[in-house]
C-alpha cells in the first residue's frame, strides 16, 4: 500500500520553525534562508489544505490545526533521531535523559538507580540534575522529576512521592545550656530554610507555637546544603520525610518532637504525551512507581 507522505522537506521545515515559532530560527538550524523556510511551509499548507501557522503583533504562532500535526510530527522525527543514534552507535542500547532536583537525585533517585540497570540493561541512564524547569521541545530530555501541585498542561503526570515536614537537628542540640525539648524552645535555636519561608510558618501555625519569628535563620536553595547545615548543628532545619530518610536512619539528624505537616507539593514523573508510550519511557515509569509503591509511607493527614 503505497504512503500517503507530504513533501518531507517541507514537513522538515515546519517542524523547525514551529519548534522555535520562528521562521528565522528555524531556518538557521537548518542553514537556509528565512524566504526558503516561509516557501517551504506554504508548499505545506497548500498540500493540506490547511493553515498552519498565524500571525498576531508580529507573534508566529500554531493554529490549532498546525499544533496537533507538530506533535504528530515532532514524535515521528524524535523517534528517527532515537533509531538513526541507535543505528550509528552500531547497536541497540538506548539512553533515557531525566532531568531532576539534585537534592532529589542524589538522595533518592541514585541509591536506587542500580536495580533500574539490572532490570533493563539495554537502557543507559543519563542524569542531568536541575532546578530549571525543562523545555522537552527544545531540551535533550525524555522525562522529568519535578516537585509541584502535579498541573502540568500538554504534559503526561504521575504522582510519585508526598512528604512530610517536621524539625530536624543535630543530636547535640537535645542537650547543652538551652536544650531542645519542646517546640517553645526553637526561640532560643537558629531556623534553618529551604528557600522559603513559608514551610516553618505553617509548620509553627500548626503546632501551636507563637514567639518564634518563621523568618530569621539562613536560607538554601537545595536541601542537601539544608541538611549538612542541620548536621552540622548550626541550626534546626525542617526536614521533608522524602530526602531525610538517610540522615535521620544513621542517627546523624533526629526529631525533637513528633509534629508533622503534610508538604504542599509533591514529587511527579512528566513527560510529553506524544512519547509517553515509547518503551524505554514507559520501563522507567513501571520501575519508578514499583519503587515508590514500597517506600512511601501512607499518605498524611492534615492536623486540624
Amino acid at each position: 500500500m503505497r504512503r500517503r507522505l507530504p513533501p518531507l522537506n517541507a514537513v522538515r521545515a515546519f517542524e523547525a520553525a514551529a519548534r522555535h515559532l520562528s521562521f528565522t530560527k528555524g531556518a538557521a538550524e537548518l542553514h537556509v534562508t528565512q524566504a526558503a523556510v516561509s516557501h517551504q511551509v506554504k508548499a505545506l499548507e497548500e498540500h493540506l489544505s490547511v493553515k498552519l501557522f498565524r500571525r498576531i503583533d508580529r507573534a508566529l504562532l500554531l493554529t490549532d490545526e498546525g499544533q496537533e500535526y507538530f506533535r504528530v510530527v515532532r514524535d515521528a522525527f524524535d523517534r528517527l533521531d532515537e533509531a538513526t543514534m541507535r543505528l550509528l552507535a552500531g547497536d541497540a542500547r538506548q539512553t533515557l535523559t531525566i532531568s531532576t532536583l539534585p537534592s532529589f537525585a542524589a538522595r533518592w533517585l541514585v541509591p536506587r538507580l542500580g536495580r533500574f540497570r539490572e532490570k533493563h540493561p539495554e537502557i543507559d541512564v543519563r542524569l542531568d540534575p536541575d532546578v530549571e524547569l525543562v523545555d522537552f521541545a527544545g531540551d535533550d530530555v525524555d522525562v522529568a522529576i519535578r516537585y509541584g501541585r502535579g498541573d502540568y498542561p500538554g504534559l503526561r503526570s504521575d504522582r510519585l512521592l508526598e512528604e512530610e515536614l517536621f524539625p530536624v537537628c543535630s543530636p547535640a542540640l537535645l542537650t547543652g545550656d538551652k536544650p531542645l525539648s519542646k517546640p517553645a524552645d526553637l526561640q532560643h535555636h537558629v531556623l534553618l530554610h529551604a528557600d522559603t519561608h513559608a514551610d516553618w510558618a505553617a509548620w509553627l501555625l500548626a503546632a501551636g507555637v507563637q514567639g518564634v519569628d518563621p523568618t530569621r535563620g539562613p536560607m538554601f536553595v537545595d536541601s542537601s546544603l539544608l541538611l549538612q547545615a542541620a548536621v552540622g548543628a548550626q541550626g534546626v532545619a525542617l526536614g521533608r520525610s522524602v530526602l531525610a530518610q538517610e540522615e535521620l536512619a544513621q542517627g546523624r539528624l533526629v526529631k525533637p518532637f513528633d509534629i508533622r505537616w503534610p508538604a504542599e507539593f509533591a514529587y511527579y514523573l512528566v513527560c510529553p504525551q506524544a512519547v509517553a508510550e515509547r518503551p524505554k519511557i514507559v520501563a522507567f515509569r513501571e520501575w519508578l512507581l514499583d519503587e515508590v509503591s514500597y517506600s512511601e509511607p501512607q499518605p498524611p493527614k492534615r492536623r486540624r
